[in-house]
């Protein structure tokens, strides 16, 4: 299973879901980002049911105005949110096991 693709017209819905949403904020032209997409699609696997798993291109319309509320200014960028609210951050091309341990620690 692929993380979903989050745009900025469904991007406060799902944040706000109650459920823990995971979100890879990226871009095509980020090195970095291409290397962490297959391990957050693999993550979208291993989190199914547990979390939501999600990717946001910060080059798509509307987006320049979600990377300003949550101080994207580097990516990737990876963000945790629960009920709308930010609760774990990790930036950077970082292990799979980093990632996780961010997941677990808030499921």
């Amino acid at each position: 299973m692929a993380a979903i693709q989050l745009t900025s017209a469904n991007f406060d819905e799902v944040i706000s879901s109650g459920q823990l949403v995971f979100v890879d904020f990226w871009a095509t032209w980020c090195r970095p980002c291409m290397m962490m997409g297959p391990i957050v699609d693999e993550l979208a696997s291993e989190y199914e049911g547990k979390a939501i798993i999600a990717k946001i291109n910060v080059d798509e319309p509307g987006v320049s105005d979600i990377c300003g509320r949550f101080g994207i200014t580097n990516i990737p960028n990876m963000k945790l949110f629960k009920n709308g609210v930010e609760v774990g951050n990790v930036v950077g091309a970082v292990p799979k096991n980093t990632v996780k341990t961010v997941i677990d620690r808030n499921l």
